[in-house]
């Protein structure tokens, strides 16, 4: 079985999930996650979209030591050092989320990625818990 970290950001599992954001009706200003208030105008007029799944690489790291509360992944000698990125979604908004490449020699500037869905712990129950990530994109595909 396999359960969402925090199945209000995106619909999976949907076969091509997509992050869940918002756009202000005032001043056109998309967020995300989710904001019942508009952080550029404070308006409160916000409305749900669907985030493309597809954008550019702008920036990129390794995330080499657990993250702090509510890093709910696995921790100590379990750790694995993951990639982070900030990802260019058309020219709508930029989004920071894990990669699913950690070596930053295989990353580059501009290059594509696209949404998916990875494994990130177990809970008490045996369920592996999914979050989302960036993967980059094969030349072919």
């Amino acid at each position: 079985m396999q359960k969402a970290l925090a199945p209000e950001i995106s619909t999976w599992p949907d076969e091509n999930p997509q992050l869940i954001g918002s756009r202000c009706a005032a001043c056109g200003a998309t967020t995300f996650p989710v904001q019942q208030w508009c952080p550029r105008c404070s308006g409160g007029e916000m409305t749900e979209v669907l985030l493309p799944r597809r954008g550019t690489l702008v920036a990129w790291t390794t995330q080499g030591f657990p993250p702090g509360a509510p890093y709910a992944g696995p921790a100590g000698k379990d750790f694995v050092p993951f990639g982070v990125g900030l990802v260019q979604l058309d020219d709508i908004i930029r989004v920071e989320g894990r990669l699913t490449e950690n070596d930053p020699a295989k990353l580059q500037f501009g290059q594509e990625v696209e949404l998916t869905m990875v494994p990130l712990t177990t809970d008490e129950e045996g369920a592996e818990i999914m979050t989302f990530a960036f993967q980059p994109i094969d030349k072919g595909a």
